[in-house]
């Protein structure tokens, strides 16, 4: 059973870096599995992990693969598990026009069509943290309580789900959100749908 879960951890951070969302060295995904977390490693190629090399660590920080180096960002997921308990999987990448427009909040506007606002609601802004810190940790871990998105400021994006697909599913959207924002502006499109409809949308969807 463990190995299917490290399977699963290294299949999303491949294609992860197959899609373009990080780089060879950025990135880090993971999923909790009862009081267990499964991470990627630090200092890794994001693009050839082996399943092998997914570290286990406990909800409480206890390392049970001290042969292994854990994601520096073990402390932000491990904290933001602990605010959400309906999060079981976490993937956090740097995807280039997404972390772009992560300089200032609701660049990425969530509103221009009814797939986004129903996958990511309101993306949270968490203000910028040196990565791998507590401050870090802290700070995504009270952005998550307000979104299954989070944009961290000059860093990257994080999106959490009940499972590691929908967390994907969520990065990947909002990268291209990012580059659809981008791309109206560039247009001077400034018509999105509705107050009332997201209204209505957010209800059907049980936005946090």
């Amino acid at each position: 059973m463990r190995n299917k879960h490290k399977k699963a951890v290294a299949l999303f951070m491949n294609r992860l870096y197959a899609k373009g969302l990080t780089t060879t060295s950025g990135g880090n995904v993971s999923i909790r599995v009862n009081n267990k977390i499964y991470i990627t490693p630090s200092q890794t190629d994001k693009g050839n992990m082996k399943p092998k090399q997914i570290g286990v660590v406990t909800i409480e920080g206890s390392n049970l693969t001290p042969k292994l180096r854990l994601s520096m960002e073990t402390g932000m997921h491990i904290a933001i598990y602990k605010s959400r308990k309906d999060v079981n999987a976490i993937v956090h990448a740097h995807p280039y026009t997404a972390t772009a427009l992560s300089a200032t909040p609701d660049m990425i506007d969530t509103r221009i069509n009814g797939e986004a606002r129903a996958m990511l609601g309101k993306p949270a802004f968490a203000p910028y943290a040196t990565m791998g810190t507590p401050d870090l940790a802290k700070i995504a871990a009270d952005a998550i309580k307000h979104s299954n998105a989070i944009i961290l400021q000059h860093h990257g994006i994080l999106t959490a789900g009940e499972t590691l697909l929908q967390a994907f599913d969520r990065l990947e959207l909002m990268e291209m959100t990012a580059r659809a924002t981008i791309l109206r502006k560039i247009a001077n499109i400034e018509d999105h749908i509705s107050g009332e409809q997201i209204a209505i949308i957010d209800r059907m969807f049980d936005q946090p």
